[in-house]
Parts: C-alpha cells; structure tokens; sequence
C-alpha cells in the first residue's frame, strides 16, 4: 500500500513539478486566485492520467502523456494567463528540460539502494529543490528573455524543442534510443556538437548587435559631455561680460583721464578696443530663456564666421521642461548639422538657415530649415549619413524629444532640408 502511494505521489509531483516550472517561467502572477486555479487545474489532469492508466495501462497512458498534460499547460498559459502560443509551447518545452534532472537523480537513488522506492523518493525530493533554486535564480532570467521579442524565444526555445521532440520520437513512440545501434549512440553527440556551432553563430550575432548598440550609446553620451562642456563655456562668456559691465567705472575713470589731457586719438583707439572685446563677450538676447540666448548666440557667431545667413525667430518663457545640457545638446546637434549642411553650398549667397522657436500648449516647438548642396537620403525616416562617426547627434536629438513624450520629423521640401519638432 505504501509503495503504491509513493508511486502515485511520484507521478503527481512529475506533473506538478512540470507544470509549476512553465506557468512560472511563462510569468504567471503570484496571487491566492491563480493558485488555485492552478491547483484544481493539475488536480483535474491528474485524474485523467489515472482514468486513462486504468483504461489503457501504462504503455498506452505514457504515449497520451503529451495529449492530456502537456497539451492542457500549453492551453492554460495561452488561455488562463494570456500569453503567446509561442511563449506558451516554449515554456512547457523547457519546463520538459528542466524535468530532467529530477529523473537523473530518481534513478541514481533507485540504482545506489536497488530499489524503485527509492527511485522515486529521490525524485520527489530532488524536484522540490530544483524547482526552489530555479524560483531563486532562474525564472526572473527566462521570462525577460522570452518577454523580448518573438525572435528571442525561438532562439531561447530550440534547444528544449528539440529535446522535447527527440526524446519522444526515441523513447516513447520508439525504442531507437536504447537499441544500442552506432547510429542511435552517435546521434546525441551529433545533434548536440551541431546545436553548439548554430548557437555560437546566433549568439556571435547578438553580442555584435549589443557591441553596436553600446557604441551608439557611448557616442551619444560622448555627444552629451560635449554639449555640457560647449554650455560650460558658453556660461563663462557670460560671466565675462558680466565681470566686464561691471568694470565698467574703471574704463570711464581712464577715459575721463585721457580726456582731460586732450588725447583724442586714444580715446577713439581705446573705446574701438573696449567696444570690440565687449561685442565678443557678450550674448545676444533673443528671448526670456538664458539658456537659450548662450546657445544661439554661439552658433552665430558660429555661422556669420562661415559665411552664413542665420536667421533667428524666437519667442519663448523664461523657463522649459527642458535641463540646460538637454537643450544644448538638442539645439547644438541640430544648428550643427545645418552649418555643416551649409559649408558644403560653394555660393556664399545661398547659404541660409532659418530658425524658429516658440511655445504652444506648454511645449517647445523647433524648425529649423537650411539650404543643402548634397542630395539627402533617408532611411527609416531618418536623413542617412555616409560619413564616419557622424549620425548619433540625430539619435542623441531623437532621444531627448522621445524622453519628453515628444514627435519629430526629417523632411525635404522645396530646396530645404527641414528638422520639426515638438516636445
């Protein structure tokens, strides 16, 4: 009576121990009301199980087997849990995977003592701790992988497939497996060297993609630190000034001096000298925004040393949704873009940038349109740049007006390259 309970009870905790393994793996939440649900439902599987062993016998059940319990798990977490077919086959296959150990162990136990009983306590025992340190360390790990796309759970889902397949079509609706031939001895090496060679290529691949990524990524906070340091110096020729009008009594004082003594020709000397280092120092105002009025004043100085028409309409508040390095680095980026657009133009006269600012709805609006020499290309929406290095000032752009729950858009129209945006 005993040996037959633990018998039972062995087969119990292989369908509770897969089962729990693929609603884990496959995200089901931890509440009191999917608990049992989940219970009754292995309860109701079970009791298939049994009425087909008693109906059928052994031999016959274990070829049901994947009807009436691997099939209905693949159901529930489709159904119940509301995932994906895919996600849901791929949750049973490893959890197939993962009933492995637990049978190594059952066996070795049964083999050391010489008993089935044996057999299965070890089995029981050894799928409570596993399935303790798959919760502990595992299951938070595959349901990323498998919430990433569907391209990341066919990857992480082909190995467990293929075992799930092989060991039935071997096993269970066959005997190849144990039959002792060189073919059936010489397949699991084979199927297993091969499965190495394809995931050292998909996972070559993957990790060529994360360098990339990480790349863009560095050369957007490369870009980052730029616009910092560009607003740090901008600041400081603000302070200049600042410190300059502040001298300014001194500069009287000695004027008042010369003009004591009648030297006319160093007043005019001095006061061309005093105009021209306080015009180089000084920012322009277009606007409320401080940090707006260092920027553009930059870049034009910036664009009247190459020759170009910059023109510049703003009318925004005193202050943005926006920190200072964000709109240094969005308006940097983009007037950068633009001068470099109009360096390329060899006709001094058609180098023209238009630039826009204003606010609406509590957003800041950007157009800023030029002139180009070089036909545009896009890709993705995106303009598409052949040069070296260059192209992650657009992303670093795109980033900052995405963060803000913003909308962007790339365009030509009518001889003009245009960047429109709101955020």
């Amino acid at each position: 009576m005993l040996t037959t309970f633990i018998e039972f009870s062995r087969y119990f905790a292989a369908l509770l121990f897969g089962a729990a393994v693929a609603v884990s793996f496959a995200g089901m939440p931890k509440t009191r009301k999917n608990y049992l649900i989940f219970g009754s439902f292995v309860v109701f599987i079970f009791i298939l199980q049994f009425i087909s062993l008693i109906l059928w016998g052994m031999e016959k059940t274990v070829k049901l087997y994947p009807l009436y319990s691997h099939l209905p798990v693949v159901i529930f977490i489709a159904l119940y849990l509301k995932r994906s077919w895919l996600i849901g086959f791929s949750a049973m296959f490893l959890s197939f995977l993962c009933c492995q150990p637990p049978r190594w162990a059952g066996t070795i136990s049964g083999d050391i003592f010489g008993n089935v009983t044996m057999n299965h306590l070890g089995y029981i025992l050894s799928a409570l701790i596993i399935y303790y340190l798959l919760e502990k360390y595992i299951v938070t790990s595959v349901r990323h992988l498998m919430n990433r796309s569907v391209k990341s759970v066919l990857f992480f889902g082909a190995i467990p497939a293929f075992y799930y397949i092989f060991d039935h079509t071997t096993t269970v609706y066959s005997n190849f497996l144990y039959s002792g031939t060189r073919a059936a001895i010489q397949f699991m090496p084979f199927a297993t060297s091969a499965f190495y060679f394809v995931f050292v290529l998909l996972f070559y691949g993957e990790l060529q993609k994360q360098e990339k990524v990480q790349k863009e990524r560095d050369l957007i906070d490369m870009q980052l630190r730029l616009a910092q340091k560009e607003f740090a110096s901008l600041r400081e020729l603000q302070e200049n000034a600042a410190s300059y009008r502040h001298d300014m009594r001194h500069h009287i004082h000695l004027l008042q001096a010369l003009a004591e003594n009648g030297k006319l020709e160093e007043i005019k000397k001095y006061l061309n000298t005093a105009h021209s280092d306080i015009e180089s120092i000084t920012p322009s105002r277009y606007c409320q925004n401080e940090t707006i009025n260092l920027i553009l004043s930059g870049f034009a100085s910036k664009a009247s040393r190459a020759g170009i028409h910059l023109t510049i309409d703003v009318n925004l508040p005193k202050s943005l949704p926006f920190s200072d390095t964000e709109l240094s680095s969005l308006l940097s980026n983009a007037l950068e873009n633009a001068i470099q657009a109009s360096e390329e133009i060899p006709e001094t006269k058609d180098r023209i940038i238009n630039l826009r600012l204003f606010s609406k709805n509590n957003k800041l609006c950007i157009d800023i349109r030029n002139r180009y020499y070089s036909e545009v290309k896009f890709k993705d929406d995106l303009p598409l740049t052949e040069k070296d290095g260059h192209g992650f000032g657009t992303k670093s752009m795109i980033n900052i007006v995405e963060k803000h729950g913003g909308v962007y858009q790339f365009s030509v129209k009518d001889g003009w390259f245009l960047f429109q945006a709101t955020a």
